[in-house]
């Protein structure tokens, strides 16, 4: 125990992980994830799936959420340096539409618990980062939903780069607005 340094979010249920590392001359040894550990911390999930994404400078994946089969997720970046990014989806949640974000590096090795009913996303700050999260629901094809990454109501302050260009898929290019997300529910 105590190998994690768990660190509460101004939104409930958001929680940045930063895991004890040892290092010697050869290199470093850190337990990525440890289940005893997680729940001590108030992180009781089980982890159903793993996945893992490269991408360039400038990408900004999101943000996404999942609509009939939502995830908790555990996410950080194995390579590179992202600023990843969580927004409260949560019906009466005091903090609904509110975000927070969080550099995620492979120097800094902080992991960020995103509970389900949040919309999820990232922009990769490196020239290349490897991302990688674990969920708690199976991936369903034709459940995901997203938000427009630069919605006015919701305010991301995305940390753009000058000269970057951003480089989405065209879903993420498609999202709809906060305001049209609230009118449907």
């Amino acid at each position: 125990m105590g190998k994690i340094t768990v660190e509460t979010c101004e939104i409930e249920g958001l929680k940045v992980i930063t895991p004890q590392v040892l290092g010697d001359a050869r290199g470093y040894f850190m337990e990525s994830y440890n289940y005893n550990d997680y729940k001590a911390a108030g992180i009781d999930q089980i982890f159903v799936q793993d996945n893992q994404s490269a991408s360039k400078r400038g990408v900004l994946r999101g943000l996404h959420f999942q609509k009939e089969f939502p995830q908790d997720k555990l996410v950080r970046v194995i390579r590179g340096e992202v600023f990843d990014v969580a927004v409260d989806l949560r019906p009466g949640s005091p903090t609904f539409g509110k975000w927070h974000g969080e550099i995620l590096s492979e120097e800094n090795k902080k992991q960020f618990f995103v509970p389900r009913n949040f919309a999820h996303g990232f922009l990769v700050l490196s020239e290349y980062a490897e991302f990688f999260y674990k969920c708690t629901e199976f991936y369903h094809p034709g459940d995901e939903g997203g938000l427009m990454w630069n919605d006015a109501e919701i305010g991301v302050k995305w940390p753009l780069q000058e000269g970057v260009e951003l480089i989405f898929s065209e879903r993420d290019t498609k999202w709809e607005s906060f305001k049209a997300y609230k009118e449907k529910m």
